[in-house]
């Protein structure tokens, strides 16, 4: 783990490695009410390393002080930003660069990618609205994103079910949806998570020129 300071305190990054060189590097946020460990994030960064990727977990300065509530989305950019910034300077940001997180981490990389020159963008349980409140949507992060974007979302998140957000990416080149087993913490079959997440992974790491967004069952977003 390494420590870097923000303007919020120190955030801390964990690094996993690919066995060869990297084919790119995949920066992954937590939620809001999880750090790193959860379910998802563990099988995708074990699945994205073993496929070539450096994946490095971004732990939030309010997680490393032991906070349970986590600041508003514009602190959050503004740590995630000094923490990209330090990773650059640092020569950890080789190859392709995508931005990702799950749920509230997902929120931030689609706001921050393309002033922090992504290559693509890795959403997993986008919370499209508060659960039960459709009418308080979040689409427009989703559609401000004008890069590469895949989003792996559970088949009964009450957070924005699949169909929900094929409705807002439909017709958006570059786009692409997997709709997997479980609700919004993905838990259910995180090893079915990693697996849609490691084939769009693929699209990005090898030029691919995008496909209309649609719902179709696990695993499957991107025509193989």
């Amino acid at each position: 783990m390494t420590g870097v300071p923000t303007p919020l305190g120190p955030a801390r990054v964990t690094a996993t490695e690919p066995p060869g060189r990297a084919l790119g590097t995949l920066v992954l946020g937590h939620g809001a009410g999880g750090g790193l460990g959860s379910a998802d994030l563990v099988a995708v960064t074990a699945a994205a390393a073993a496929a070539g990727w450096r994946v490095l977990g971004v732990e939030q300065p309010w997680r490393v002080a032991g906070r349970r509530i986590a600041p508003a989305p514009p602190r959050l950019d503004e740590a995630w930003t000094a923490v990209l910034a330090a990773l650059r300077d640092a020569g950890r940001l080789a190859g392709p660069l995508v931005l990702g997180g799950r749920s509230a981490g997902a929120r931030v990389a689609c706001r921050t990618a393309g002033a922090l020159g992504a290559d693509g963008v890795l959403c997993l349980a986008f919370p499209l609205h508060p659960p039960g409140r459709p009418e308080r949507s979040r689409a427009g992060e989703l559609t401000a994103v004008d890069l590469p974007l895949g989003v792996v979302q559970g088949e009964r998140d009450a957070s924005g079910r699949p169909g929900e957000l094929a409705a807002v990416l439909t017709g958006r080149v570059g786009a692409s949806l997997y709709a997997v087993p479980g609700d919004h913490a993905l838990t259910r079959s995180p090893d079915v998570v990693a697996l849609a997440a490691a084939d769009w992974l693929g699209g990005v790491a090898g030029p691919w020129p995008g496909d209309p967004a649609g719902v179709s069952g696990a695993g499957a977003g991107r025509p193989a």
